[in-house]
């Protein structure tokens, strides 16, 4: 089953900028660090997951994914899209499981290698104002304006030029729906017997 491949979309940057939102250019200078990140994973880790014991990690005759702009392309273009895993895996040539391991393997290993450029996601307002190179006070006030806006359609973000490859993105708030409470008597959500 055949895929998308880097090499399919490399000749054109405006489409490649609407699977991956990075221009070649930028796609060029995350490369060489995810690899070497996929490289120490792999030298570690297993693709199901579990501590690799004894042969090394090797790309196979068949691999779905087998050069690093081809896994980078991947990850990438799952993290723009969102997409089912089935879809992405279809379009990726691979069936949802394999999809699925991959994305488990890759996430972590470009996360690894933002941290070596200094683009991951701040998860603190101490490293968000390092970052930014601003003080801790002046970052809480963009953060909570930030906080306060509120979000219309029209409204475009703005780029800075220190700005992370990655949008980080806060977390969800409770769901406010009803939830149904099948220990209750009164409650039938689904019949546990037959009624005659």
């Amino acid at each position: 089953m055949a895929g998308l491949r880097f090499a399919d979309v490399q000749s054109r940057p405006t489409e490649f900028l609407d699977f991956t939102s990075l221009t070649l250019e930028e796609f060029q200078q995350l490369v060489p660090p995810f690899e070497a990140a996929f490289q120490a994973h792999m030298a570690a880790w297993r693709f199901d997951g579990t501590p690799r014991t004894a042969r090394r990690f090797t790309v196979y005759k068949h691999c779905p994914l087998p050069t690093p702009e081809d896994r980078l392309f991947f990850l990438l273009t799952y993290l723009k899209t969102y997409a089912l895993q089935v879809v992405h895996g279809r379009l990726f040539g691979m069936l949802q499981g394999k999809a699925n391991q991959w994305i488990h393997v890759l996430l972590p290993v470009l996360l690894a290698a933002l941290r070596t450029l200094g683009d991951a996601p701040a998860r603190s307002l101490t490293a968000l104002a390092q970052g930014l190179g601003v003080s801790e006070a002046d970052a809480a006030s963009v953060v909570s304006a930030l906080e306060e806006e509120p979000i219309s359609v029209a409204a475009a973000p703005v780029a800075t030029p220190d700005a992370p490859l990655l949008p980080m993105t806060a977390p969800n708030g409770a769901s406010s729906a009803p939830r149904t409470l099948l220990n209750r008597k009164r409650v039938i959500a689904a019949r546990k017997r037959t009624i005659q």
